[in-house]
């Protein structure tokens, strides 16, 4: 926290102030969760949410004082809808969701918007950089696992969106005036709807047959 605090007093201290937050780092954690070390869940959690959470708590007193500032934070696909062997990161990004709306109405007395972005499957490191998780005292899993990442190795990038299209999403939330809580991105965009649309016994049915389940 204290690396996080004289980070923000000095771009303060360079800029004279700061208007908007873009929260950003993160990864995800791949496998079964019985898999998962007690260390590999606390770097998922500390990553993904108290990350977020400890940036913005910095940044808020700056912002509630000039009233006005924008939160910007890179949720995912994954914080709306679930998909198998990834429990870790779903578990932190429906936490960074259910925070941010939270926030969204706490924080509107003093004019500070809060931005949801929710991108599907990018073309960026974050994808090559997924952590599997690894133990040799679990293999009923085996067979479960190859198969969800036998589907994910034949997904092709080519259908991913690029570091571009997510970079104009943002710009977009961070000049946009009104009070829009989350901006879904390309190939998100239909995933979400269907979430949103269908019975959830339909959609979980079609996740389950595009992972080979």
């Amino acid at each position: 926290m204290a690396s996080i605090q004289s980070a923000v007093t000095n771009a303060i201290q360079d800029f004279g102030q700061i208007n908007v937050l873009v929260n950003n780092a993160g990864f995800s954690l791949f496998g079964a969760f019985e898999y998962a070390t007690e260390s590999e869940i606390q770097k998922q959690i500390s990553t993904n949410l108290l990350g977020v959470m400890n940036v913005t708590r910095a940044l808020l007193p700056h912002f509630r004082q000039k009233k006005e500032g924008r939160i910007i934070t890179l949720s995912s696909i994954g914080g709306v809808a679930t998909f198998p062997l990834f429990t870790l990161y779903h578990a932190t990004k429906w936490a960074v969701e259910g925070f941010m709306e939270s926030l969204h109405y706490e924080l509107q007395p003093f004019n500070i918007k809060v931005k949801l972005i929710e991108p599907g499957a990018v073309d960026t490191h974050l994808t090559g950089n997924t952590i599997e998780s690894k133990s040799s005292t679990f293999q009923d899993y085996d067979q479960f696992v190859a198969r969800v990442k036998k589907n994910l190795l034949n997904a092709n990038p080519s259908n991913y969106d690029p570091p571009t299209a997510i970079a104009k999403v943002i710009l977009r939330a961070a000049t946009d005036h009104g009070r829009k809580l989350r901006y879904p991105v390309g190939n998100a965009k239909m995933v979400l709807m269907l979430r949103k649309l269908l019975p959830l016994v339909w959609f979980q049915s079609i996740v389950s047959r595009s992972n080979g389940i």
